[in-house]
C-alpha cells in the first residue's frame, strides 16, 4: 500500500473513492454513502480519518490504508455541520446544523468515545454550533454559538453519561462572544481554542475549573474570515479575509487577503489572493494552497514559506458561478486537499469528475485523475499520509 492516500467523496452521488497517491490508482470505493461536506474529514492518529454519513446518520471511521476502508460506524445526530476530537483521537463530538433546512432547526449534540464503542446524543441550543474537544484527564466539548454568542464547555463525561432520549445539557461553563462568530482552531499543546468572528480571532483557554478568555488577534485589515484553520507544521493560525460587497451576486468582487497568524511571534501576515471566490486551504509540506474561482478563470494560488505567490491556472468548469449570480446555489466549485507530509496538492474540477495533483514545488500538474462521478458541487477531499501529523489540528475540515 502507498504512504500517501487521497480521499474523494462525491456527497450528491453517495461516493466515496480512495486512491493511491501519485498514480491515482483506486483502491477502493463505497457507494451509498454521502458525507456530509461542511463537517468534512478529520484526521485521527494512526493515517485513519473520521467522517459523517449525513444520509446514515453514521459517524465513519476510514482506514485509507488498510484491507477493509470502513473500520467503524458509530450511529450520529445528523445533518452535521461541525465534527473535532480531543488531541489523543479518541474522543469526538459531532454537532447538528441547518442541513436543506433555512433555520437552525436541531439542537442536537453526539459524544462518541472510539475507544469503549460509547455514544451518547444530548440537546443544547438550535444553532449551527461549532466544536473543539480538548484533551486530558477530564475532556471538554467546547461549543461555539452565535446568537446569542458563546463558548460553552461541556464536560465529555456528563455528555457521555446522559440518559437515553437525548435531555438537555446546560454547560459546565459559559464565555460570552460576539453573536457573529464563524470559524474555530483548537491548539493541542497549549490547550487554546480559537473563535473566528468580524472583531479578529477570540482565544480561550480552560483553567481551573472555568474558561477564561484571552486577547483577541485582530484581523489587521477591513475584511474579516470566516474559517480557521491551525498549521501542524509550525505553530500558527490560517484563513482566507474576504472583503467587498456582502451581496453574493457581486461575488466576483469579492476581495480575499490569505492571513497566517504566528502563535509563537505574534506576528500577521497578509498576502493578496485576487478577487472572486477562494475559501478552504490546504497546508502542503512546504506550501499554502488556495483556489480561486472568477469569470475571468480560475487558478491554484500557491504560498512558499516566505509567501512568494505562484498561480498556476485550472481548466474551467462548464457549471461555473456566473457573474450576476451566486456562488453557492447550484453551481460547481473546486476542493482543494494537502498533505503536511507531501509537496502534491490536489484540486477538483466540479462537475468533470476530474482531480488534478499538482507539484507545488514546480506548479506542474502531475496526474489527472478521472472518476465516475461527476463531483457535483466540486466534491470534498482529503490528502493524508500515514504518519504525516496532519492529526495535529484536531477539527475537522
Amino acid at each position: 500500500m502507498p504512504d500517501t492516500a487521497l480521499l474523494v467523496s462525491d456527497h450528491v452521488a453517495g461516493s466515496v473513492s480512495v486512491l493511491a497517491v501519485p498514480d491515482g490508482t483506486v483502491t477502493a470505493r463505497l457507494t451509498g454513502r454521502h458525507l456530509s461536506e461542511h463537517a468534512g474529514f478529520l484526521a485521527l492518529p494512526g493515517g485513519r480519518v473520521a467522517c459523517v454519513d449525513d444520509r446514515r446518520g453514521e459517524l465513519l471511521v476510514l482506514d485509507p490504508f488498510g484491507d477493509e476502508p470502513v473500520e467503524r460506524a458509530l450511529p450520529v445526530a445528523v445533518p452535521a455541520e461541525h465534527l473535532a476530537c480531543d488531541p489523543a483521537g479518541r474522543h469526538l463530538a459531532v454537532t447538528t446544523g441547518l442541513g436543506k433546512n433555512t433555520v437552525p432547526w436541531s439542537d442536537l449534540v453526539t459524544v462518541v468515545d472510539l475507544a469503549t464503542g460509547e455514544s451518547s446524543r444530548v440537546r443544547t441550543r438550535a444553532d449551527e454550533p461549532g466544536v473543539t474537544v480538548l484533551g486530558g484527564g477530564d475532556p471538554l466539548v467546547v461549543l461555539r454559538h452565535r446568537t446569542p454568542g458563546a463558548l460553552a464547555a461541556h464536560r465529555f463525561a456528563d455528555l457521555l453519561a446522559a440518559p437515553p432520549g437525548c435531555p438537555p445539557a446546560p454547560p459546565h461553563a459559559l464565555l460570552p462572544l460576539p453573536d457573529d462568530g464563524h470559524g474555530d482552531a483548537h491548539e493541542p499543546c497549549t490547550g487554546r481554542v480559537f473563535a473566528a468572528t468580524a472583531a479578529g480571532v477570540h482565544t480561550a483557554r480552560w483553567d481551573g475549573d472555568t474558561l477564561r478568555a484571552g486577547p483577541v488577534i485582530p484581523w489587521e485589515s477591513p475584511a474579516r474570515g470566516w474559517y480557521l484553520r491551525l498549521d501542524t507544521r509550525r505553530p500558527a493560525l490560517w484563513t482566507t479575509l474576504r472583503g467587498g460587497s456582502p451581496d453574493p451576486l457581486r461575488w466576483q468582487e469579492w476581495t480575499n487577503q490569505a492571513w497566517r497568524h504566528d502563535l509563537t511571534t505574534g506576528r500577521t501576515s497578509l498576502i493578496d489572493l485576487g478577487p472572486g471566490l477562494v475559501f478552504r486551504l490546504a497546508l502542503a509540506r512546504g506550501h499554502t494552497a488556495f483556489t480561486r474561482i472568477h469569470p475571468d478563470g480560475d487558478e491554484l494560488v500557491l504560498l512558499d514559506a516566505d509567501h512568494a505567490v505562484r498561480r498556476v491556472p485550472l481548466p474551467a468548469m462548464d457549471g461555473a458561478p456566473k457573474a450576476g449570480g451566486t456562488p453557492w446555489e447550484g453551481v460547481a466549485r473546486r476542493a482543494v486537499a494537502a498533505s503536511p507530509g507531501s509537496d502534491l496538492v490536489a484540486v477538483t474540477r466540479g462537475g468533470h469528475g476530474e482531480v488534478h495533483l499538482v507539484d507545488a514545488r514546480t506548479g506542474q500538474e502531475t496526474t489527472r485523475i478521472r472518476l465516475s462521478t461527476p463531483l457535483h458541487h466540486g466534491g470534498h477531499l482529503m490528502l493524508i499520509g500515514r504518519t504525516d501529523g496532519a492529526d495535529g489540528d484536531p477539527v475537522g475540515r
